[in-house]
């Protein structure tokens, strides 16, 4: 077994990253507790979905460290969740505006600025899209397709690995990992256009909400959670990270990772109670704020 070939500090590491597992998820049920009972319905199971991201990625991890040869699994499921929770964190801005109504009628003559990343970022020239209807429904569809097809592409990649047909961050292209690999890259990309399109439309309005922060925790969730592991595993696979029997490259590479997530997802989730934790009221609606600046303006 895994525990019998690990020397003392390696059991000690283990066991320490495993306590901060159990915390972490520990940590997210009572705050999953005090939303349920302190948060309106309608944004009840939203916020809950957004706060369990950090805890599921160090649960997958901690079992992928445990059981390495699960690793494909784990990362699997961790995959998914995300893919839901940054459609999840789309939706959450719109409610936090009063629903889509609401957002629709605040910002009826309104554009959103679309020349921003990851897509658009250098496209300057970009002209500015009109607040509708139809273009929220575009942009629920961009996030939408990551959550629908992320894991449609890691159920085929668990598949070929069974069959032996895939390996994971093998970059050849008679090899089906990259073409995998380059098909979730750019759905990724365009799911994360639209979250960064309605956060610099809303981000003043959901100051009062501490949304700057809560973009940020996402933020460091996904560049955790995808880039870092993508450099680590080339790294790995470049044999930068040297083999130490029994482990080979690419295992230490999967060990360096899983560690280095259940650690930086610990603080998040520790992060993440407090800034989650204030119970905010609802925004008021743009007649009564226009009604407010009609009185301040008559008051002498």
């Amino acid at each position: 077994s895994l525990s019998a070939g690990l020397d003392l500090p390696g059991r000690f590491l283990f066991a320490i990253l495993t306590l901060m597992t159990l915390i972490a998820n520990l940590v997210f049920i009572e705050e999953a507790v005090y939303i349920y009972r302190k948060i309106p319905s309608s944004k009840r199971s939203i916020i809950i979905w957004v706060n369990a991201a950090a805890p599921v990625i160090a649960t997958a991890s901690c079992i992928g460290m445990w059981i390495p040869r699960s690793t494909m699994f784990t990362d699997f499921t961790a995959a998914v969740f995300f893919a839901i929770v940054i459609h999840k964190f789309l939706l959450m801005m719109i409610k936090e505006c009063g629903g889509q109504k609401l957002l629709l009628r605040r910002f009826e003559n309104d554009h959103f600025k679309i020349s921003t990343g990851p897509c658009c970022c250098c496209c300057l020239c970009l002209p500015r899209v009109r607040i509708t209807r139809r273009t929220l429904f575009w942009m629920k569809l961009g996030t939408f397709q990551f959550a629908f097809f992320r894991p449609t592409f890691m159920f085929l990649s668990i598949v070929l690995w069974t069959n032996g047909n895939y390996t994971p961050y093998k970059l050849s292209p008679k090899e089906a990992a990259m073409w995998i690999n380059c098909f979730i890259g750019v759905l990724t990309i365009l799911a994360l256009w639209p979250v960064a399109i309605m956060f610099q439309r809303v981000r003043t309005l959901l100051t009062c909400k501490k949304i700057i922060s809560k973009f940020a925790l996402y933020q460091f969730i996904l560049i955790l959670n995808h880039l870092q592991t993508a450099i680590i595993n080339i790294l790995a696979m470049q044999r930068v990270i040297p083999c130490a029997p029994p482990l080979s490259s690419s295992a230490r590479g999967a060990y360096i990772i899983q560690q280095l997530l259940i650690m930086e997802m610990f603080l998040i989730t520790l992060i993440s109670r407090v800034v989650y934790r204030r119970r905010y009221d609802d925004l008021e609606p743009p007649e009564c704020m226009a009604v407010e600046a009609g009185d301040n303006k008559q008051t002498p």
